[in-house]
């Protein structure tokens, strides 16, 4: 069956706040999709609604073909749509190492064994923390570390919400490099919820522009420049 994961006209947000307003987006297999717009238009909102994370007044979410719209989060990851959030993706007070295991849960040792090679072949940097508690890690390597626990449960999709927000240019580089070494080596459909227009452009296949809840703008990346996304912020936004 093809990994791909349509929202069709979903409407969303938090209690009675909408946030999210009758969008649809289709990420198709092996697609690189980047999502964005301005700070408050709703961007981490979507990533929140793909992993069931917000509440869904309307619409449909489709993965691989079936209906998950009202599916939890826990059966969506089953599923294997791999998510990694913006804040609050690491345990902090525990090794690299361990930070891993978590995500690996009830494999076998054999399999842990395997799966753990493959991450740290991937994430080397990770590979030479391997003891050291995640505080202690820079926040390019916290970053990298949420990325590999998630990619521990071998996800059929990926949904990156702001992978590289906050970080200095060095560490934005470094993770941009993995997110394209992990595209090129897994062959998995990702959704790349960024800021970095410039960075995400790079990557991406085709481009939506969010503003206030809505798509405004669906495009091949290639037919988009970061000089016009910035022109599209500013006119929505002054409407």
């Amino acid at each position: 069956m093809t990994a791909e994961l349509k929202l069709q006209d979903v409407h969303s947000g938090y209690g009675r706040t909408r946030v999210v307003n009758g969008i649809t987006v289709s990420i198709g297999a092996q697609q690189t999709v980047a999502l964005l717009g301005p700070n408050g238009s709703g961007k981490s909102t979507v990533a929140k609604t793909i992993m069931s994370l917000t509440r869904q007044y309307e619409g449909r979410i489709e993965w691989c073909g079936q209906d998950v719209t009202s599916m939890p989060s826990w059966r969506r990851v089953a599923l294997g749509i791999g998510y990694v959030p913006q804040v609050d993706n690491v345990f902090r007070s525990m090794s690299v190492n361990d930070n891993l295991l978590v995500g690996l849960g009830r494999a076998s040792r054999q399999e842990r064994r395997t799966r753990l090679a493959e991450i740290y072949d991937l994430f080397p940097r990770l590979e030479e923390r391997a003891d050291m508690k995640a505080d202690k890690l820079s926040g390019g390597e916290r970053r990298l570390l949420a990325f590999a626990t998630t990619l521990t449960l071998a996800p059929q999709l990926l949904v990156l919400d702001e992978p590289t927000s906050d970080l200095a240019p060095a560490a934005i580089d470094l993770v941009f490099d993995k997110i394209y070494e992990a595209r090129q080596r897994l062959k998995i459909p990702v959704l790349l919820i960024e800021q970095n227009v410039g960075r995400a452009l790079e990557l991406a296949d085709v481009v939506y522009i969010l503003i206030r809840g809505k798509i405004v703008v669906r495009r091949p990346a290639s037919g988009i420049d970061e000089k016009e996304i910035g022109g599209i912020f500013l006119e929505r936004a002054e409407r």
